[in-house]
């Protein structure tokens, strides 16, 4: 590295001279210099001579032999200075110990004891064999001012050989005793400017003696490592891995795999639940915590204490902005769920609705809702007083804003058509499928499971769809029966789910069938409910829409179970699973396998931005055991074991793409001369329609980025790092599923596009269209109840008699319960909610400016970003086309949940680099 002589500085008027401190490798004594005294040193071979300046004099002083570095000793050539620039981010929120420490590391850091680097060239020392290395130089100095006021800026001097050769690598220690969080270093001397990129924790070096390796931002493949950095690109990986033992500590970086060990308390009878990731439960697996086993028959982790978050690698925390928007999203939740907790605490039970306007005044008043009068509660003396004040206070803390699917239309939940709409373009937009042929036939075993055939037979659809005018067979051959079926998915849980006592709810395993009419609407046709079968019956019941009172109710009911399904099938299946859950493997895995200077490191890095911290969150609140997820969705306790069947028997990575998917549902047809090689079956169809329009931009700048880095047809097979992540990805990450002979080659360059456009596509695009939705269409109750407590009540049921008496109260008494649905309201508007540093896929180009200096590659983001501008204005146009009957009509909320863009807050818009909510 560069020949590092002592610094110069000045600090309150007293000149400092600092020899290097802390160097690599053993340093030999050398003489103190004193500190009053600015000190130049430059050391050769050949002259061993020091040239010494003392402020206002010129007297000889003593050679000093200080070189600890055999590449020193080499022939002298001259030397040059050159300077680092080194910016680090500060705390946004200090506490008064925090200033008071602040202010010490800062002095600390002015002095030289803050920050030691040492700089590592590309080239090889012919005496040691490895890359040439600076001393370690402090940083110095009090931090200049920079434009940002988040950042400090300090400075180091270097002065090296001529021919010390290029930078390639940083190592950084960190003195203090206290976490940096290092952005960026930039060195700079007469001719040349270079960007570290960091945006990292540096630990102080009593938490980690070994120092941190931060790599020029010049990407590169294995096989194009300048020789002198090669050792510490391997150095750097092995150091992310850890060896599998242990308790991972929070100051840590490792990336390691294990099972989902740690959602149930088998101490607890209640909480007893399965580990996923084993036969008989597959899953992906998630990043290994070390926790200690609270039981070894099955091995399952600790949970650790109530408010003790779970371990994630340091730099994949949430930054402080995002930490505050969770707490404020967890703190309105404590608000809004304030009235109905202190309801059932006095009543000892969960209090139902009992009429709509209990459901209309969970929401802040406006111009569909009217201003709500004064609640009583009919409590007399302290308590009522108190309970009277309680549930009128502002507004602002105790109510919801009112969600979009009801913003301008508060009956459009109740029709037919809105209730297919959903289907194309709701919150779950992804499991609607083309029904081909007749009859629709189970794949469950009949011994357990009853005849395979459904009961939504010929003769049913045939009779629905007289009202439209035409036959079965013609609808079948101009493709407009659709299906949405949970039938095979649900049943094996349905008689275990409806046993729950603790909470208790009830549930069917529904399929629906669709109509979609030359008018465009997508209509309901026919809906089967299924139970497990007993020797008296099959259990299968047919609704269908009517005219009189009766059947109108009972068709209500129907479509809210349908609801119920698809509510649980979305959050756990779709969101969870598909999204959050699939794509934590392909980020331990990036970590692991690919150094920081591979371009496809660099190429993903956006888009795992938050996601393992997100999942711990929901590994400790939300799926796990007696979480919100079980609390609140139909599945309760059998939740993730749902979860787990589906991945076993639907989950494949190559079918995870959007087109593959549309194709594979019969949505799509293959078509070369249209839009991403695919033609839609249904034209109005907002979330397939919009997500090829972002599919096709993805894919476009993958394949550009892709080509320009493996440019040799060879270079994908002979890379040793990329092989390594693919390998591990589906023989570790995936490992149940690691078999399977779907899993996509990667030989090729279109084979690796195809990869990484499906996980940036998972990442962005998909997540958005499922999860930003949830509020806007889930946060009122009765149009996506995600529960309901009671069965369909036949003619022989008790309940029969009071259903016919009172069909709103027995629909009402079906849904989730007042703290239920607050609970669910306020998770909804948590996930649906944009922190203020949220990153977005159309700002890709500013997030990736910061690795790349190479033109052409910012060229592909550039142009990526233009291209979503675009989208962006295509969509808003889509959304006034009056022919689009899912997008535009009276009262109906545009789709926008694929728009690029969005502020923050519960917009209902906005695609995000990453899974970060």
């Amino acid at each position: 590295m560069f020949v590092a002589s002592p610094v110069k500085t000045n600090f309150n008027g007293v000149s400092l001279g600092r020899s290097p401190a802390f160097p690599a490798l053993p340093r030999r004594r050398t003489h103190r210099v004193p500190i009053s005294k600015q000190v130049r040193a430059v050391i050769s071979r050949e002259e061993k001579a020091v040239d010494q300046e003392e402020s206002g004099k010129s007297a000889n002083k003593p050679v000093i032999n200080s070189s600890p570095f055999p590449w020193q000793r080499s022939k002298y050539t001259g030397s040059k200075t050159v300077t680092a620039f080194v910016k680090i981010r500060k705390k946004i929120k200090e506490k008064l110990t925090e200033r008071f420490e602040h202010q010490l590391e800062l002095l600390m850091k002015a002095i030289g004891q803050g920050m030691l680097i040492q700089l590592v060239s590309e080239e090889i020392d012919p005496d040691t064999g490895k890359g040439r290395r600076s001393l370690e130089t402090p940083v110095l100095g009090l931090p200049k001012a920079v434009k940002d006021p988040r950042y400090l800026e300090f400075t180091a001097d270097f002065t090296v050989p001529f021919n010390f050769g290029k930078p390639g690598a940083i190592l950084v220690t960190n003195l203090l005793s206290t976490e940096i969080c290092l952005s960026e270093i930039i060195i700079k001397d007469s001719s040349d400017t270079i960007l570290f990129p960091a945006n990292t924790w540096i630990q102080s070096r009593s938490d980690n003696p070994q120092a941190r390796i931060i790599f020029r931002s010049q990407p590169c493949l294995p096989s194009e490592t300048p020789d002198g950095i090669k050792e510490l690109r391997e150095k750097d990986l092995v150091s992310v891995r850890g060896d599998g033992k242990g308790e991972r500590k929070p100051h840590e970086r490792i990336y390691d795999y294990d099972v989902y060990n740690d959602l149930g308390d088998p101490r607890k009878k209640e909480r007893v639940r399965p580990v996923l990731g084993v036969p008989e439960t597959p899953y992906p697996r998630r990043c290994r915590t070390g926790r200690p086993l609270v039981s070894k028959d099955p091995p399952c982790e600790s949970r650790g204490k109530e408010k003790e978050e779970f371990y994630v690698p340091r730099d994949e925390v949430f930054e402080e902005i995002k930490r505050d928007t969770f707490r404020a999203g967890r703190f309105k939740a404590l608000f809004h769920n304030l009235v109905p907790s202190i309801s059932a605490a006095l009543s000892n039970l969960d209090i139902p609705f009992t009429c709509f306007s209990d459901i209309d005044n969970l929401y802040k008043s406006n111009i569909v809702l009217g201003h709500t009068e004064p609640k009583d509660t009919g409590l007399g003396g302290f308590i009522g007083g108190f309970m009277n004040g309680i549930l009128n206070v502002t507004e602002t803390l105790l109510k919801y804003d009112t969600p979009a699917v009801i913003k301008w239309d508060r009956f459009a939940w109740l029709r037919d058509n809105e209730f297919g709409r959903q289907a194309l373009a709701g919150v779950n937009p992804v499991n609607i499928e083309l029904l081909k042929e007749l009859p629709i036939r189970s794949k469950l075993d009949p011994a357990l499971y009853g005849p395979q055939e459904s009961a939504l037979t010929e003769e049913v659809i045939a009779r629905e769809v007289e009202h439209y005018g035409t036959t079965i067979e013609k609808a079948l051959e101009e493709k407009r029966l659709f299906l949405v079926d949970y039938h095979d998915m649900l049943l094996p849980f349905v008689e275990k789910i409806n046993s729950i006592k603790e909470d208790p709810r009830k549930t069917y395993a529904s399929r629906t069938i669709f109509y979609y009419s030359k008018n465009g609407a997508l209509r309901p046709l026919a809906i089967e409910l299924s139970l497990p079968p007993t020797p008296e019956s099959e259990n299968k019941f047919v609704y269908t829409h009517g005219h009189d009172a009766t059947t109108h109710w009972i068709w209500k009911l129907a479509k809210a179970h349908v609801c119920s399904n698809d509510a649980g099938v979305h959050q756990l299946v779709n969101h969870w699973l598909r999204t959050h859950a699939a794509m934590e493997p392909y980020i331990i895995a990036t970590n692991r396998q690919l150094s920081t200077m591979h371009p496809v490191y660099k190429l993903l890095h956006p888009h795992m931005r938050y996601t393992l911290e997100i999942n711990a969150r929901a590994r400790k609140s939300l799926i796990n055991g007696g979480g919100i997820i079980e609390s609140c969705f139909t599945p309760g306790k059998y939740a993730m074991e749902l979860s787990s069947a589906a991945y076993k028997s639907m989950w494949r990575f190559d079918m995870e793409g959007l087109p593959a998917d549309l194709i594979r549902r019969g949505m799509a047809e293959e078509d070369s001369s249209a839009e991403c090689g695919v033609k839609l079956v249904i034209d109005d169809y907002p979330y397939a329609a919009d997500g090829l329009l972002i599919w096709k931009a993805i894919k476009s700048l993958v394949e550009s980025y892709v080509k320009h880095f493996y440019s040799d047809p060879k270079s994908i097979t002979s890379d040793l790092e990329l092989q390594a992540w693919w390998d591990e990805i589906k023989n570790k990450g995936h490992y149940d599923k690691k078999d399977e002979t779907w899993w996509p080659k990667l030989n090729t360059t279109q084979d690796l596009s195809q990869i990484l456009t499906n996980m940036i596509w998972i990442a962005s695009g998909q997540h958005a269209a499922i999860n930003f939705g949830q509020y806007p269409f889930g946060g009122y109750v009765p149009n996506r109840p995600t529960l309901l407590r009671k069965l369909i009540p036949q003619e022989t049921d008790p309940d029969y008699e009071m259903f016919m008496r009172n069909p709103q109260y027995s629909f009402l008494s079906s849904l989730p319960t007042q703290l239920q649905a607050t609970k669910v309201m306020a998770v909804q508007e948590t996930l649906s909610t944009h922190s203020p540093d949220e990153e977005y896929l159309i700002e890709l180009r500013e997030v990736q400016r910061h690795w790349f200096q190479d033109e052409e590659v910012v060229k592909y983001f550039n142009k990526f970003s233009e291209e979503l501008v675009k989208i962006e204005k295509t969509i808003n146009e889509r959304n006034k086309d009056k022919k689009l009957k899912n997008r535009t009509g009276a009262g109906m909320p545009p789709y926008e949940l694929l728009l690029p863009t969005s502020p923050h807050g519960v917009t209902g818009r906005g695609i995000p680099n990453s899974i970060s909510i």
